[in-house]
């Protein structure tokens, strides 16, 4: 045990390492560091300053091994838990700056055992997420991905399509940026009725390849089923954005079309996404004539004579939200 004069000593040396570490005179702060603990050998808090200047020097190593004689020291002499978290902290720090994030994981755990902060847990849950990427990364093999999509493939015309599920899933984790698995896998979906997880799919594989025609029809044709023919109309414009004759799509147009003009609710619905109907029908003047055209069907000849209302009105015509017979 240091004995009292010691322990002052020891205190003014760390007073001095703490003005120099603020200073960031790192070499200066180690000597006193260092000196204090001469005079008092057991205070894990010099052996936690020492590690402090050397993660700041980026010597990560040698900050750790300082942690460790910390806690031995802690752990011998009865510290405050909260200091041995400490330690236990710096090392995980440490290990991640060396991208262990494996072993920054097991310390950042150790000193949540010790003592648990808001701070810590948010650093664990950071470093768990950082090594299930790595494990993602690690496993991408567009080459297996291919021989899994092959599988699928020859599962898929057998009909046996919860099998093919499992191959193209299998064939996403190992090239999870291909659009065109999204779509095989979305095709399978489909075909077991599971319409949520198909079209899921289908928004996955549009937003990695736009320009992938069969993703976008595949997706109209899942809404159509889901009875969302306005969202399925989107789709298959989208698709003949692309391409304009694509047959499929022009059939899952015009069919989507009708259904959405005989489905009063659809017909509002996509109307009132439309900014340009909404305008319309935010202007005072423009409710007051189809408030007119309501209670006399006539009266819509003499608006038509003004230009700007006639454009008006024929935006209408063309949403569906009036009609004129």
């Amino acid at each position: 045990m240091a004995t009292p004069e010691n322990k002052q000593l020891a205190l003014q040396e760390k007073d001095l390492g703490n003005a120099a570490y603020k200073k960031k005179d790192f070499e200066t702060a180690l000597q006193h560091y260092r000196t204090a603990l001469t005079h008092d050998p057991t205070d894990i808090t010099f052996h936690n300053n020492i590690a402090a200047v050397y993660f700041e020097q980026r010597e990560f190593k040698k900050c750790i091994e300082e942690c460790e004689k910390a806690v031995e020291v802690g752990r011998e002499n009865r510290a405050d838990y909260k200091l041995i978290a400490k330690a236990f902290t710096r090392s995980g720090n440490a290990y991640r700056k060396l991208e262990d994030y494996k072993s920054a994981k097991t310390y950042f755990e150790k000193s949540l055992s010790e003592h648990r902060t808001p701070e810590v847990k948010s650093l664990l849950s950071d470093t768990e997420k950082m090594i299930k990427e790595m494990e993602r990364l690690a496993y991408i093999d567009p080459t297996k991905a291919e021989e899994e999509k092959e599988k699928g493939n020859e599962y898929f015309k057998q009909g046996d399509y919860s099998t093919a599920v499992k191959h193209y899933s299998e064939a996403i984790k190992r090239n999870p940026d291909d659009a065109k698995l999204y779509s095989n896998r979305a095709a399978c979906y489909t075909k077991l009725a599971a319409f949520d997880l198909g079209l899921k799919d289908c928004e996955t594989c549009c937003r990695l390849d736009e320009a992938f025609i069969k993703g976008w029809i595949r997706k109209g044709k899942i809404l159509q089923v889901m009875q969302k023919s306005s969202e399925a109309l989107t789709a298959y414009q989208k698709a003949l954005e692309i391409d304009p004759n694509n047959a499929e799509a022009l059939e899952g147009y015009r069919a989507c079309t009708m259904a959405v003009h005989a489905d009063p609710k659809e017909v509002w619905k996509k109307a009132m996404n439309d900014p340009e109907v909404q305008q319309i029908l935010k202007d005072p003047a423009m409710r007051v004539i189809l408030e007119q055209m309501q209670n006399d069907p006539k009266a819509v000849q003499e608006h038509l004579k003004n230009p700007q209302v006639a454009s008006k009105i024929q935006k209408l015509l063309e949403s569906g939200i009036i009609q004129i017979y």
